[in-house]
């Protein structure tokens, strides 16, 4: 009995461990950056200037987008799957063209398109520390 509950529970690295702590947490970031949107978008902030009706054109699709985008990625993130980096990378890129190229039409926000570059480095650190000790294991001896 033992030996089915020892087969049934995969042993993590702490490699894999620090990652899945690193996708959660990026993941409750994503969800507070989804609710933020929401809010924004139906008046619940700002005095309701930012109110989804009164925004600009390009305004209304990027806030729009990522209302959705970032919750999913969020979700996706927290539940570990391999669809989340993929929709977090999205919602970033998006922020980061948003307020890096096109500051003149959504603001100049450096410490958010810092902070994404920055998660994706931490994310690029872990993958390539994961598939050299999924390697060093894999190799016999």
């Amino acid at each position: 009995m033992s030996d089915m509950r020892e087969q049934e529970a995969p042993h993590l690295t702490t490699i894999e461990l620090a990652f899945e702590i690193f996708q959660r947490v990026i993941a409750i970031f994503c969800l507070i950056a989804g609710v933020r949107y929401w809010a924004l978008l139906m008046g619940m902030s700002e005095l309701g200037a930012w109110r989804f009706d009164l925004l600009p054109v390009h305004w209304k699709i990027a806030a729009a987008s990522l209302a959705v985008l970032w919750p999913v990625a969020g979700i996706g993130l927290w539940m570990i799957v391999s669809w989340g980096p993929v929709i977090w990378l999205v919602a970033a890129a998006t922020e980061v063209i948003m307020h890096a190229g096109f500051p003149e039409l959504y603001g100049s926000r450096w410490l958010l398109v810092l902070s994404h570059i920055l998660v994706a480095l931490i994310y690029g650190i872990f993958r390539v520390g994961l598939f050299l000790s999924r390697r060093e294991t894999a190799q016999p001896e």
